[in-house]
């Protein structure tokens, strides 16, 4: 093997500090800028027939924290899936009140109080129903008393319904 030269050596430095610095993916890692499908092209290159579904995603949030999620199903597992299941959980979300309680969350207001001073989301009694059928189905969960929390686990998965929600 020959021996590595002075120039090779800064520039994979050069590489890494970007990569540190920057949040630039290496060049080996980074899809082909004419490569619009490259996430679909990769999971067909994996998935047997008849499919997958995938979905992915790397956050950072409003409040500062970052979450990276990646989901995968087999196509034939959600087809043969009993769809009324996720009923609940799918409601718990189609109430615009519940979603702006998330996107406030999201953002970094956490206590009981900071969203009762919110003027969109109604009286306390009101808050903490919606509050109640989040965390029932598992949107957010309670990090102590009086705050809330979307579970880290989730947060990708919120922002997928939304985006497929859009036209």
């Amino acid at each position: 093997m020959a021996e590595e030269t002075l120039a090779d050596r800064v520039g994979r430095l050069e590489e890494r500090i970007a990569v540190l610095e920057g949040g630039v993916r290496p060049a080996a890692g980074r899809p082909e800028p004419d490569d619009t499908f490259w996430a679909l092209n990769a999971l067909k290159d994996r998935a047997a027939d008849p499919g997958a579904v995938l979905f992915t995603g790397s956050v950072t949030l409003p409040s500062g924290e970052h979450y990276e999620w990646q989901q995968g199903h087999a196509a034939d597992d959600l087809l043969q899936d009993d769809w009324a299941k996720a009923a609940e959980s799918l409601s718990a979300l189609a109430h615009p009140v519940r979603l702006l309680l998330l996107r406030e969350i999201m953002h970094g207001t956490r206590t009981t109080a900071e969203l009762a001073a919110h003027e969109d989301l109604g009286t306390t009694g009101q808050l903490y129903h919606h509050l109640r059928q989040l965390v029932a189905a598992g949107w957010l969960r309670t990090s102590g008393r009086g705050r809330y929390a979307v579970p880290g686990e989730r947060v990708v998965p919120i922002l997928t319904v939304l985006a497929a929600t859009r036209r």
